[in-house]
């Protein structure tokens, strides 16, 4: 069996330089050269998973197929790469100390101190080595969470040094992504930062084997030889990685100025052929010549951060370039909608989505949304949160329960519409015991849901506690809301429709995490083609 070759990504300098996006970029380059590449993220901070976080401190949780809750970068893993992650790609600090404690609690270590080196970084390399040795991949990208320099990032970056070390000659390379300012004041590109954080890296014993320098400007050739030489690497491994105008790009600019030929080179590999990027930029092409726009409003509680949607956004952006269309998601806070403001707000929307979200700060403003888009012919998509607003506002404004609501806001309501179910009530620990991953839904024919699927049965990745309340499904579908999709096994409603109305779906689950560039998921595409149509009207 041939060896894996690992790729490290590590970051200096500041946070959010876009680690991910350059390890999806690379990743599909190898990918589009033939070979069989996966990525993972090590998170440095002490969470067990990012389940636990609210968005606006880590942006959206990102959920795989088997369930795992992990770092939204998995998010773009998946949408580049169009292959399925799971909880392997994805660990944190708290996971590794766990494993560890739980561990010595059970006699493992014979007695031995328990210590950061070596039984940390063993867990660590452990669990860097997992998705290699099971002999689905070639290459396995490793990015680091955190700044290097970082005192929660030691313990990986030494378990790194220890790998490097261990794998051998070209079996284990570095990248280093640092950001090189621009200076207004004095008008030029600064590398002072760069070269400080690649002695930082130095310091823990390991040399950066390519630079990947994030610029607002052209780095030039003077200034290129001047990092090579300070910063002890090849001319060549000297990689700029310029502000883009869509992530989408990257992978084509890092083509340009060869990121996946360098590694190749320092891993010892063959180029094979040269990258099949032909899907990739039809998707690009229509991404940046689009025939129509639309304004569709997101209407959602952590609209301040971008992250916080950050599948929904993207998945917008694939459903557009199907449709060649653009569309500008516009985010409307609902805490602040009422019904007194709800006509202005909706005023120059195509559609609205109605966003995931926990708790009940905003609800009264989604229930609202949800009203004016049914009784306005507005093409209305909700998702988890917003599939159970629907059911509520047509609980209260339909069915005349003026008090329905979910027993997650209002525990006294006389007609849960939406409640827990049995095996949740007695659940006290919040981190990973919602319905999690990916589970099966089988559709009624001749709905709309079965119409955008062209399938009967599906599978789709949940988060969510609580569920639509099967009591009133009888007397919700007589007067007109559809129960459309149905988990087998549960018999619990996952999609919810009017048949009446131009384009009205609610689902329970989560189709945003499973759309990528490769395959557009179809909720979306449709829910874009029917703002257009309306649009059109």
């Amino acid at each position: 069996m041939n060896q894996t070759k690992y790729i490290f990504v590590t970051g200096g300098v500041t946070s959010s330089l876009g680690k991910g996006i350059i390890a999806a970029s690379l990743a599909k380059l190898l990918q589009a050269r033939g070979y069989r590449t996966t990525i993972q993220k090590f998170d440095p901070y002490i969470n067990v998973d990012p389940g636990t976080l609210n968005p606006y401190e880590h942006g959206e949780c990102y959920v795989t197929d088997d369930g795992a809750e992990t770092d939204l970068d998995l998010g773009h893993y998946e949408r580049f790469l169009n292959v399925p992650t799971s909880q392997a790609n994805n660990v944190t600090t708290g996971r590794v100390y766990l494993s560890v404690i739980e561990k010595e609690r059970r006699g493992e270590f014979l007695g031995k101190t328990v210590q950061v080196v070596p039984h940390i970084t063993n867990e660590i390399k452990e669990r860097m080595q997992l998705l290699g040795n099971s002999g689905d991949f070639d290459i396995v990208i490793t990015e680091i969470g955190g700044t290097v320099g970082d005192i929660e990032s030691l313990p990986y970056i030494e378990s790194v040094r220890q790998l490097v070390w261990e794998l051998g000659e070209s079996n284990g390379i570095v990248i280093h992504l640092t950001l090189v300012p621009y200076l207004a004041a004095a008008g030029e590109l600064k590398t002072k930062p760069t070269q400080h954080s690649v002695k930082t890296l130095m310091e823990s014993g390991i040399k950066a084997d390519i630079l990947v320098c994030r610029t607002e400007h052209e780095i030039s050739d003077e200034l290129r030889q001047k990092l090579a030489l300070f910063c002890n690497v090849k001319r060549e491994a000297v990689i700029q990685s310029i502000d883009a105008s869509t992530i989408y790009e990257v992978p084509n600019l890092m083509l340009e100025e060869g990121l996946d030929v360098v590694a190749l080179k320092k891993l010892n590999l063959p180029k094979k052929a040269s990258p099949d990027l032909k899907n990739w930029n039809v998707f690009l092409h229509r991404l940046k010549n689009p025939k129509h726009t639309v304004n569709i409003g997101l209407i959602g509680k952590y609209v301040e951060l971008q992250d916080s949607y950050k599948s929904i956004l993207e998945a917008f952006i694939h459903a557009g370039a199907a449709n060649e269309t653009k569309v500008n998601v516009v985010s409307v806070h609902s805490e602040y909608i009422d019904a007194d403001n709800i006509a202005d707000k909706m005023h120059d929307l195509d559609g609205i989505l109605v966003a995931p979200g926990f708790g009940e700060r905003g609800i009264e403003g989604k229930i609202e949304a949800v009203r004016y888009a049914r009784e306005n012919n507005l093409p209305f998509f909700g998702i988890c949160l917003g599939m159970q607003m629907a059911v509520i506002e047509y609980s209260r404004n339909v069915l005349g329960h003026k008090d329905a609501n979910s027993t997650e806001m209002n525990q006294g309501t006389s007609h849960a519409v939406i409640d827990l179910m049995e095996e949740q009530k007695n659940i006290t620990d919040k981190g990973g015991t919602m319905r999690l991953g990916a589970w099966k839904c089988d559709i009624k024919p001749n709905t709309l849901a079965a119409s955008i699927y062209g399938k009967t049965s599906i599978l789709e990745r949940h988060r969510h506690r609580y569920e639509y309340n099967s009591d009133y499904a009888a007397a919700l579908e007589k007067a007109g809301l559809i129960s459309s999709g149905i988990n087998p096994e549960t018999n619990l409603v996952e999609i919810v429709e009017i048949a009446s109305h131009p384009f009205f779906i609610g689902v329970q689950y989560h189709p945003e995490y499973k759309s990528t560039v490769a395959n557009p998921h179809p909720l979306f595409v449709s829910f874009v083609g029917a703002t257009v149509k309306a649009k059109k009207k």
